[in-house]
């Protein structure tokens, strides 16, 4: 079986074992969170041996090429020798401003120390001081200068807890990142786009509806928003607000349970949208949040005729 070589010592993985889970084996913890190849925290470099193809994917361009993989779902087949991340692959950042956009969602934002490439829609790790790493979705514009990520704070959750109730304008963290494909590309700006967001699935949905309007898209825009009451909507006014001023724009706010309201439609989110929207056909989709929703918007949207390759979805698994 092969070994990995970290930090001056020699571990032998099991059969079918990653790089992480050898690690974690050992009593080593380095930066993880998913454990699923979605999230890019456990990001490390490879400083002799093969690294295998899939354990690069979504990795960037400039890193890969220095060896970086995702541990999680790297399974070498010889010997890998492992060199700490260095700081090509993190930027530092403080969070610059903290503001409830409902009873258990925080809009954090973060500055970061250096300008950071990214795309409106796809996700950065935090990686808090003490080694704790979770991914968020992006909702800001590049043009912005900040990262806008929206929280929701989960009953034991670590980080999103930490964030809710402890953080402090001026804390510092690291930023990993960023990853994913769930973004707006301009070239087809006459195409029909479908957003389709359930609890903060809504934040990359905010970057990419944003993003698409600053480009001059001029096709229909349909967000439907899901929760499971009306409480836990957020953003409302402002989305209503852009489909004023944007005529090409339509915003569907849903929930599972209550009284329908002004607005808002009582039902699953993926029946509200199909029967909004029976044909598809020609339609570019995105679906974020709830995993198992997005499966289920995934089948339902091909087979209302929206092509395979024009569905682009960011399930929020939990961490591991």
């Amino acid at each position: 079986m092969p070994t990995i070589q970290y930090e001056g010592q020699s571990y032998m993985l099991l059969e079918k074992e990653s790089v992480l889970d050898a690690l974690l084996r050992n009593g080593i913890h380095p930066t993880h969170s998913c454990k699923a190849g979605a999230c890019g925290s456990c990001l490390m470099r490879a400083a002799s041996g093969p690294v295998p193809a899939r354990a690069q994917l979504g990795v960037k361009d400039s890193l890969r090429v220095q060896g970086y993989f995702l541990a999680c779902v790297c399974h070498p087949e010889a010997d890998l020798e492992l060199a700490a991340r260095g700081a090509e692959a993190e930027l530092g950042a403080t969070i610059c401003g903290m503001e409830l956009l409902s009873a258990d969602v925080m809009r954090v934002r973060l500055c970061c120390d250096a300008p950071i490439d990214f795309r409106s829609g796809q996700f950065v790790s935090i990686v808090r001081g003490d080694g704790l790493a979770r991914s968020y979705s992006v909702a800001s514009l590049p043009h912005e200068g900040e990262l806008e990520l929206h929280v929701r704070k989960i009953v034991g959750g670590r980080m999103s807890g930490w964030l809710h109730d402890e953080a402090q304008i001026g804390d510092r963290v690291r930023i990993v990142g960023p990853s994913g494909d769930c973004f707006y590309v301009p070239g087809s700006e006459e195409q029909p786009l479908l957003l389709v967001g359930t609890g903060t699935g809504l934040a990359p949905l905010y970057g990419i509806l944003r993003d698409a309007l600053r480009h001059g898209h001029r096709g229909p825009i349909h967000l439907f928003h899901g929760a499971l009451h009306a409480g836990a909507l957020y953003l409302v006014e402002e989305l209503r607000k852009l489909g004023k001023d944007y005529s090409q724009f339509e915003y569907t706010p849903a929930v599972l349970r209550g009284e329908a309201l002004d607005g808002v439609v009582i039902g699953a989110i993926d029946q509200v949208v199909l029967q909004r929207l029976p044909n598809l056909g020609g339609w570019r989709g995105y679906i974020c949040g709830d995993p198992g929703v997005v499966q289920i918007l995934k089948k339902k949207l091909f087979l209302a005729g929206m092509a395979s390759r024009e569905i682009f979805a960011d399930p929020f698994i939990p961490a591991a």
